[in-house]
């Protein structure tokens, strides 16, 4: 009788397992995006110009880049449930002291501790999932995990233009605190606390890695506000490209690197880590182009170009009880390459509106863009970690949530420089004619990233569903 409640108690907190890494995707990726439409209610309730509110962006990004490269460490060391619960308690600290922030240093310094717990709640959570399921199971609990990341991604511009316009933008981040404690609550009681066998930590190694990774971060910061840091941008890719040899060099005399390159070996994890970050490019900016389009361009409200993208995360769920059967039917190769063109579709349509199209022109379009989102991110998800073991599993999820991180600032930055040149004076376009440029740029190299998916084999992820 008592083997008989215990095994219940398992399957219920195994059942509820995804919840947790659900909510830690969510509150990631609602505070990744919330905060770029109420920095201008910020600057001047704090008494700064908008442009000088940039460095808090930027304290964020590096801050991630030079932790999430611990997270797999430190959980398989120190064990998930009480690695995720710190990253968890920091990331609400973190939200409460941006909350009782009166200037730029304290507001920097709490983003700070906010991005320290960022860097480790996904990467951790989702370390759990992989420890936990068997790989029949994983695209299910993976695609159900998945819409609450693309949900705060879509969710956080109109909610953060809400909550500065009819409350005031310290709520923003006070949203945090009430899901950050049920999240650290529901850890306590359900994820298994998982370690495994570390070796002495790599802090040469972590060194060379996070300092490419930051300098990275920082060419992307540059190139993303304007073309006007050539010297120091060529500099910093430079250094980027020197740590990134050292590295390379100390990996290959080190029995535990803190990122091991070998598992690039695996061609699951390679493929799909490069045909993500493709992809990413060409999509990662249009939360960010079609509500400036609409706005700069043809003149439409904060509000309404921010609710015009609500379509595209209502297609997102709605799409998600249908996807493990569209990838069973046809597998991950096929989804894969068909999806990612019509994605790249979907962009050069943008790519025509004018002025005058209709409203219900753009809903349909954010309709097929939330669909084809929801599809292309739960099958490169789930085939990149398709063939990793358990001893794998923690260094090939950290790639993964490296490559995810540098995307969403690569794919900002991309679009930015592709607008910033169409309105050159080189190209001497109008507004309009260079959002239109720029949607057909970004299609194209997201078009190109099927080529990369074709690479996977017929077999490709077959044990995973």
């Amino acid at each position: 009788m008592q083997n008989t409640i215990q095994d219940k108690k398992e399957t219920t907190a195994t059942s509820l397992l995804p919840w947790v890494t659900a909510i830690a995707m969510f509150i990631q990726s609602l505070d990744g995006t919330i905060l770029n439409t109420s920095l201008p209610s910020i600057a001047r309730d704090m008494n700064y110009s908008p442009t000088e509110m940039h460095s808090v962006i930027v304290t964020y990004a590096l801050t991630l880049a030079l932790f999430i490269p611990l997270s797999g460490w430190l959980s398989d060391k120190f064990g998930t449930r009480t690695m995720f619960m710190i990253a968890v308690a920091l990331f609400v600290t973190g939200s409460l002291c941006c909350a009782l922030s009166v200037d730029l240093l304290t507001f920097n310094l709490s983003r700070v501790l906010q991005a320290i717990g960022a860097s480790m709640m996904v990467p951790i959570a989702r370390l759990a999932i992989l420890y936990q399921y068997p790989r029949s199971e994983l695209l299910k609990t993976m695609n159900f995990i998945t819409v609450f990341g693309l949900l705060g991604m879509v969710v956080g511009p109109s909610l953060g233009g809400f909550l500065s316009d009819h409350l005031s933008w310290h709520w923003i981040f006070l949203v945090n605190i009430p899901i950050g404690i049920i999240g650290i609550s529901m850890a306590y009681k359900i994820m298994p606390n998982f370690k495994h066998a570390v070796g002495r930590f790599d802090f040469r190694g972590l060194a060379y890695f996070s300092l490419a990774l930051i300098l990275i971060t920082m060419v992307l910061e540059l190139v993303s506000i304007g073309l006007t840091h050539w010297m120091w941008i060529l500099g910093g890719l430079f250094l980027a490209g020197l740590l990134s040899v050292f590295y390379y060099k100390h990996f290959k005399k080190t029995d535990a690197p803190i990122i091991d390159l070998r598992l690039l070996n695996i061609d699951t994890l390679k493929i799909g880590l490069s045909g993500s970050l493709i992809t990413r490019l060409g999509i990662g900016g249009l939360p960010l182009l079609l509500p400036l389009m609409l706005q700069t361009g043809f003149g439409y409200s904060a509000s309404v170009s921010g609710l015009l993208l609500l379509p595209s995360a209502l297609a997102n769920v709605a799409i998600k009880p249908f996807i493990i059967r569209i990838i069973k039917t046809l597998g991950y190769r096929t989804v894969l390459i068909s999806n990612t063109i019509l994605l790249g579709l979907v962009l050069i349509v943008l790519g025509f509106v004018e002025k005058d199209t209709p409203i219900g022109y753009y809903i349909l379009l954010m309709v097929f863009y939330g669909i084809f989102t929801s599809i292309q991110m739960s099958a490169m998800n789930t085939v990149t970690l398709s063939d990793l073991d358990e001893d794998s599993a923690s260094g090939g999820n950290t790639m993964l949530v490296i490559m995810q991180q540098l995307s969403v600032s690569f794919g900002v930055s991309i679009s930015s420089l592709v607008l910033s040149v169409f309105s050159s004076d080189a190209f001497a376009l109008d507004l309009q004619h260079a959002f239109h440029y720029t949607f057909i740029t970004l299609a194209i190299i997201t078009i190109f990233s099927s080529i990369t998916f074709s690479r996977l084999s017929k077999t490709a992820g077959n044990g995973y569903h």
